[in-house]
């Protein structure tokens, strides 16, 4: 956008704002904890020492009848351990049965061996705690889409509630991995392309789980560090600026105390082994104080040391603490003592960082609560509207030609093989992700209740309109599924099961009857996708484009000439340029959890407008490469909808961008403020999103770049100034190791998506150069 098509309302003067999440610093110790810390560590022998650095699995301590043995505490863990793994998604069992177990073992431990120092038992939680019976919210990719770091708190402050109660105090959670390739069969783990979104949704969800510190909350671990998906390949600054910025910001906003590496190579050194991400970028850089851990078995993976022993000690040298899931090569680092390959101050740090963590969640307390006592009852009805709210918000309307909100067309015909299935609403690092997958299980879908597409349509359809239904076809004809080498190396104990195993729809597929009854009917909804069957970590299928013969089903539905309203399910973007233009409707709905049948079904219905917005660039073509909308102003043609798009039943109108004219690079705060209209005749809400951009190329900035975003709520023909502090630090650049604000001028744009901004204001950087260590303000906050 050239600078004379810029329309502004400049206002001057520095802008009195405070910023609520500032960085600031958030030691783990206190001088008490300190101390307390030290004088355990010299009471303990060696091997307690030892076991606190690195886990097992709870079944590893109980026979067949449930109970705890007695005889393998005594003789696996007779010094203690220090953590237990996944422990509460390995087993199908109640809450109140895992809290048992929980409870059995830690008092075990406390009153069997020397120290007594309780264990520390972690889970994933990305989608809500990965237990049976536990709320399974939207999965992270579509969560993004909300562009609500708000209502992630509040899902994470839920979560950290019901983890408490089962006695777990550290997730493995959250994946802020920045993932710009769509093929990645990771996608749906993350947050999306963006640095800037995937960091305030991250900040967001580590907030909630440490709500009230870490006494009450529990502790988060961002993972994976760093680059994973992708960002690796990213050159120093970019690498800097935008894949650190998750990480750094859940460290230096909400005080993140535990960071895991990824299973990659980073400048052709496993990142468990990586000594320049752990100990110069985390430690050095961003002076992290916490807990390093390894990814499930990443230590061994490890190829440019071999023997166990030695693989222990490289990933302990490079900075690693613990090691997951089992104690594979950290058995043998006393031996790596005596050798001379890793030294007993380094040792020490590690025991003394786990010993640290555990005080600081109040683990080492004399009276310490490590579970909660009494009947557990998980999916309360606050979780369950939780999840409403973030699935409504989370679904993207792509296209729409006037056919939703149904309203005229009464005999609705519903189809497809996500369209009355739990697999359409669960991805992976769900409870029932990981129990069929990993555990090769058949998880029910009452345990929560899992609302489907059919089940949602059923509740939300108005009087006077019919529901038909049959699957119509099925997610493939034969398996698709590609089992990857690297990765969990659990899944290679699987690979020949599973790649002769399909999930099983459970109906009856006529492909002619679905045509007969599509023939008859006013519109009709395909609801089609992958499962977490199709893609996930370790597996995938090789294609972006609908499985099996789904594309061509919904060729045959089209041409029975009534209306396709296509809802796609999955965790990452589908290609879909064959078919999208001959679609009335197309929803990405992503894999909106629990309630996401109730979600998907009343935005359809028109009882909520649709708001969510692409976190992702999304692709036309096959790419199995690194895209981002920042690289250019100019859409990339290879993609269909851009980043930060998604339609309404409603228009908005964009009025008025004020922004401070000038403001000195070392000012507190800038002010940004722009009108918005609701001109439908639709209550919705919309997310304003605000781009800094470079107005010459010897600027260090990406040529666009989110900066700012925020929701507002707007009847028919309301208007409201929406107004934004940003900081001068927003238009800075990461170069010899320091954060730079140069002077200089600027443009700020604002609109509904990367591609949709109808306003831009110039804004001059006055004064002298400024240089910081690190950013102190990462996000624009609306006022």
């Amino acid at each position: 956008m050239a600078l004379s098509a810029c329309l502004t309302a400049c206002t001057s003067g520095n802008f009195d704002a405070q910023f609520r999440l500032r960085a600031v610093d958030h030691p783990i110790a206190d001088a008490v904890i300190e101390q307390k810390v030290n004088e355990l560590y010299d009471k303990m022998n060696p091997q307690e020492r030892l076991a606190q650095l690195h886990s097992m699995y709870l079944a590893d301590l109980f026979g067949k009848d449930g109970k705890l043995d007695t005889l393998k505490c005594r003789q696996l863990i007779p010094n203690g351990v220090g953590h237990f793994s996944q422990y509460a998604s390995q087993d199908v069992k109640d809450p109140d049965e895992i809290r048992d177990m929980v409870a059995q073992v830690q008092q075990w431990i406390i009153n069997n061996t020397p120290s007594g120092v309780p264990a520390l038992f972690h889970e994933e939680i990305i989608s809500g705690v990965a237990t049976r019976g536990a709320t399974v919210y939207p999965q992270q990719i579509g969560l993004a889409c909300s562009f609500n770091p708000d209502l992630a708190f509040i899902k994470t402050q839920q979560t950290a509630k019901d983890m408490r109660m089962i006695g777990g105090l550290l997730a493995l959670s959250p994946m802020v991995d920045v993932d710009r390739n769509p093929h990645f069969n990771r996608d749906e783990e993350s947050y999306g392309e963006d640095g800037y979104l995937s960091a305030a949704m991250g900040v967001g969800f580590v907030r909630g789980l440490q709500d009230g510190g870490l006494k009450n909350g529990i502790a988060a671990c961002s993972k994976h560090f760093l680059g994973y998906g992708g960002g690796s390949e990213s050159d120093e600054k970019e690498l800097m600026e935008e894949i650190l910025m998750p990480h750094e910001t859940i460290i230096r906003i909400a005080g993140g105390k535990v960071v895991m590496t990824g299973y990659h190579k980073f400048h052709d050194i496993n990142c468990v082994g990586n000594a320049e991400l752990q100990e110069d970028i985390l430690r050095d850089y961003l002076h992290f104080d916490g807990m390093m851990v390894s990814d499930y078995g990443s230590i061994t993976q490890q190829t440019h040391v071999q023997g166990l022993t030695e693989q222990g000690a490289s990933a302990m040298n490079a900075g690693n603490d613990v090691e997951f899931p089992r104690n594979d090569t950290y058995q043998h680092l006393y031996e790596a003592i005596e050798k001379g390959l890793v030294t007993q101050e380094r040792f020490e740090k590690s025991v003394k960082r786990v010993l640290t963590l555990k005080a600081a969640l109040g683990m080492l307390d004399k009276d310490a609560k490590l579970y909660e006592e009494g009947h557990i009852e998980l999916d309360r009805p606050e979780e369950r509207q939780t999840a409403y709210q973030l699935a409504t918000q989370s679904v993207v309307l792509l296209q729409n030609n006037g056919i939703l909100p149904l309203k005229d067309t009464k005999k609705v015909f519903l189809t497809g093989p996500n369209a009355n299935n739990m697999w359409a609403m669960l991805g992976d690092y769900s409870y029932q992700g990981m129990s069929y997958f990993w555990k090769g299980n058949n998880p029910d879908d009452e345990h929560p209740h899992i609302v489907k597409l059919k089940e949602g349509l059923e509740n939300s359809l108005p009087e006077g309109f019919s529901l038909t239904y049959t699957r119509g076809c099925d997610w493939t004809e034969v398996n698709e599924t590609q089992i990857e080498a690297a990765g969990d190396e659990r899944a290679q104990a699987w690979l020949v099961a599973l790649l002769d195993r399909k999930i099983d729809g459970k109906e009856e597929i006529d492909r002619e009857k679905a045509i007969r009854m599509a023939a008859e009917s006013d519109v009709i909804i395909a609801a089609m996708g992958e499962n977490t069957m199709l893609c996930g970590e370790n597996r995938d299928r090789g294609s972006l484009r609908l499985p099996g013969s789904q594309e061509a089903f919904v060729e045959e539905l089209i041409a029975t000439g009534k209306p396709v309203v296509l809802v796609m399910f999955g965790g990452r973007a589908q290609v879909i340029s064959k078919i999208a233009d001959r679609c009335a409707a197309i929803i990405q709905a992503w894999y909106p959890g629990e309630e996401g049948g109730n979600a998907v079904a009343d935005i359809l219905v028109g009882k909520v407008a649709p708001s969510g917005k692409l976190s992702v660039s999304y692709p036309n073509v096959e790419l199995n490469e690194n895209i981002c909308y920042n690289y250019s102003t100019k859409q990339d043609p290879r993609i269909e909808w851009p980043f930060g798009f998604g339609l309404s039943y409603t228009t908005f109108e964009y009025t008025n961008l004020s922004v401070t004219s000038s403001a000195d690079t070392g000012d507190n705060a800038i002010r940004v403020a722009v009108e918005v209209q609701n001109t439908g005749s639709v209550a919705a809400e919309e997310i304003v999103q605000i781009y800094v951009s470079p107005t010459s190329t010897d600027q260090h900035l990406k040529p666009i770049q989110l900066q700012g975003f925020g929701r507002v709520a707007l009847q028919p023909g309301e208007k409201k100034e929406v107004v934004f502090a940003m900081s001068p630090q927003q238009f800075g650049y990461y170069d010899n190791r320091q954060w730079n604000i140069d002077p200089g001028q600027y443009l700020i744009k604002a609109g509904g998506s990367s591609q949709d901004l109808t306003l831009c204001a110039p804004i001059i950087l006055t004064g002298d150069k400024t240089t910081m260590p690190l950013r102190t303000v990462y996000f624009a906050e609306m006022q």
